[in-house]
């Protein structure tokens, strides 16, 4: 069975740090771009960073550009995004996603959904 599962999400301050963490059962995730996306409140689901395969290229949406950092650990078959210095802004649910190959912004192109895991940041 194909599954992704989120994890680390919770409440932080702002500037605060959490490192959410997408593991992959039944497929390997060594041929695999894996999205991360985030959808607040009264939102659409939109990609903030992309890993691919192989080297790893690595995409960041403006608003988390310096701020988060995508990685993969193929040896664990996890995919890991290290958020700090996180704004309120920053609250939604986040989800990860896998697709064949190179990373791509249209959601509807991933074929695999992790559950989400939901991330506060206030105060």
């Amino acid at each position: 069975q194909v599954q992704l599962v989120e994890s680390g999400g919770g409440l932080v301050q702002p500037g605060g740090s959490l490192r959410l963490s997408c593991a992959a059962s039944g497929f390997s995730l060594d041929y695999y771009a894996i999205g991360w996306f985030r959808q607040a409140p009264g939102k659409e689901r939109d990609m903030i960073s992309c890993i691919g395969v192989g080297a790893g290229r690595t995409y960041y949406e403006d608003s988390v550009k310096g701020r988060f950092t995508i990685s993969r650990d193929n040896a664990k078959n996890t995919v890991y995004l290290q958020m700090n210095s996180l704004k309120p802004e920053d609250t939604a649910v986040y989800y990860c996603a896998a697709r064949r190959q190179m990373c791509v912004s249209f959601k509807a192109d991933y074929s695999s959904w992790g559950q989400g895991t939901q991330v506060t940041v206030s105060s």
